[in-house]
C-alpha cells in the first residue's frame, strides 16, 4: 500500500477538527493508487471516506492559468514537479488554500502555502 493510503486514518483524524477542508480534484487521483493496490476495495473505501463531505475544488479556467504559470516557472528553474502535483499546487494557489501533504517537493513552489505532514505530526 502506498504511504499516502496508509496515513489516511491519521490524516482523517486530524482533519475532523477543521472547519472547512478543500480537496483538489487532482488529489483524488488517489483512486488510481487504490485501484492498483493489493486491496483495491479497502483502499478505494479509504479514499471515499477521505473525500466524503469535503469541498472538492475543480479545475476551472483560473486554475488552468495558474497551472500554466507554475509549470513555466518550475521548468525555467529546471525542477518541475510531477504533472498531477502541479495541478494540485495550482488548485491550492488559485483558491488561497493551504496545501497539507506528505510530499516535500511542494516546498519548491514559490508562493504556495504548504505544510509538510509527517505521520507523527506537522512540520512547517
Amino acid at each position: 500500500m502506498c504511504p499516502a493510503l496508509k496515513s489516511l486514518p491519521s490524516v482523517l483524524f486530524r482533519l475532523d477538527d477543521k472547519v472547512k477542508v478543500k480537496v483538489g480534484a487532482a488529489a483524488l487521483l488517489s483512486f488510481f493508487g487504490a485501484a492498483k493496490s493489493d486491496r483495491p476495495s479497502e483502499n478505494t473505501a479509504r479514499v471515499e471516506r477521505f473525500a466524503a463531505g469535503r469541498v472538492i475544488v475543480t479545475c476551472d479556467l483560473d486554475v488552468a492559468r495558474e497551472y500554466g504559470r507554475l509549470i513555466r516557472r518550475l521548468r525555467e528553474k529546471g525542477r518541475p514537479l510531477p504533472e498531477n502535483d502541479i495541478w494540485i499546487a495550482a488548485q491550492a494557489m488559485e483558491t488561497g488554500a493551504e496545501l497539507v501533504t506528505l510530499d516535500r517537493h511542494f516546498e519548491r513552489v514559490a508562493g504556495l502555502a504548504v505544510t509538510i505532514e509527517r505521520l507523527e505530526g506537522p512540520r512547517h
